[in-house]
């Protein structure tokens, strides 16, 4: 009884009735960091479509590329656009967003800002919040106690970081602590994009593909050699060159269709279901035609087509590390232009299960 009347006198309080009818959250508390990480902001005018964004997302559905209607002046543009309901707000996204300005904003870690750095290096080295622990390890393995700490929050002194690189050695976390070259940017999107279209170029000419189920995974090998020419054209620096061609290789996915006109019995379901207007057909057409330079490889087509015209892969790449290549460096003071020459990359291809055709 004690109690019930203790809460009529506490509800009763001109105090309690006051808070209640004007509640509202402390603006302190709403307030938020700098390196909060809402969802990604798009700025689809800077897209270059290259679907590094959506290949990095972890979350099913949460970003996809669309493209606009195109106009009698010019072509729709293609972006990305970001599903909320599915976003977890990671920043993987803007992380490997490559276009610059970027086309992804995500708080401010995705910013590398120029600071005074006193001794000439290829690297800057910086500290992700997002992915940092706070173990402090990369403090303990700095020798200039250029890793230093303000509030919660690790970060690199340019101004007494010698890039020795023993920090991001250190970091049990992949990814935490960044080492980033930050000359040759231009240089550095170019590569990825030769390597890109050459292994895409190469892996569409394989007769093998039409043969692949659904099952089976098709290994093939490809020399690097075939790529080193070009990409030491473009930069000189065989460290920078190779380091970078290494992680853009190791890091690739591409999806990619097969089209057999062939198979076509002018169903036009695929038509209609085409979101970019790459698959057309016009009257006295023998078969639906498509258009690989408007093409997102989105699948739709694939999983609409009843009967086999379309053919949906997934390749993976991988750079086979061979230890006697890096015992040959070592004590034979190869360049790196001749272990690079000397390594293969294997190209994993399976046949996407999305669907089962009727022809199948």
């Amino acid at each position: 009884m004690s109690s019930v009347i203790w809460y009529l006198y506490e509800f009763g309080r001109k105090a309690w009735v006051k808070g209640f009818l004007n509640g509202k959250t402390n603006e302190n508390i709403m307030e938020k960091p700098d390196r909060f990480r809402d969802f990604p902001e798009v700025l689809k005018e800077n897209c270059i479509w290259c679907g590094a964004c959506t290949s990095s997302c972890p979350s099913p559905n949460a970003i996809k590329l669309v493209r606009d209607i195109d106009d009698k002046d010019s072509h729709g543009i293609t972006y990305p656009v970001i599903n909320k309901g599915a976003c977890i707000r990671c920043g993987f996204c803007a992380e490997v967003c490559p276009s610059e300005p970027k086309t992804l904003h995500c708080g401010e870690n995705h910013f590398i800002k120029e600071k005074v750095n006193i001794i000439p290096s290829k690297r800057k080295f910086i500290v992700d919040d997002f992915l940092c622990i706070h173990c402090g390890k990369c403090r303990d393995a700095c020798n200039v106690n250029a890793i230093e700490e303000l509030g919660n929050h690790f970060f690199v002194n340019e101004k007494k970081c010698v890039a020795c690189g023993d920090c991001l050695k250190a970091c049990p976390v992949k990814g935490a602590m960044k080492g980033l070259f930050i000359n040759n940017l231009e240089e550095q999107k170019a590569i990825i994009k030769l390597i890109v279209d050459m292994l895409e170029s190469f892996i569409e000419n394989k007769e093998k593909l039409e043969e692949l189920d659904n099952v089976t995974l098709l290994k093939i090998k490809y020399p690097l050699s075939e790529l080193w020419d070009d990409i030491i054209s473009i930069l000189a620096d065989e460290e920078v060159a190779y380091e970078v061609a290494e992680n853009a290789i190791n890091r690739l996915k591409i999806r990619f269709i097969t089209w057999n006109e062939n198979n076509c019995n002018l169903c036009k379901l695929c038509v209609d279901e085409c979101p970019t207007g790459a698959i057309t057909y016009s009257k006295g057409d023998t078969a639906v035609r498509h258009d690989k330079d408007k093409c997102l490889r989105c699948s739709y087509c694939y999983q609409t087509c009843p009967f086999s015209v379309v053919k949906y892969f997934r390749a993976k790449f991988l750079i086979e590390d061979n230890e006697e290549d890096n015992k040959t460096k070592e004590n034979n003071n190869k360049t790196i232009s001749e272990i690079a020459k000397n390594k293969t990359i294997e190209i994993t291809i399976k046949a996407s299960p999305l669907s089962k055709h009727i022809s199948d």
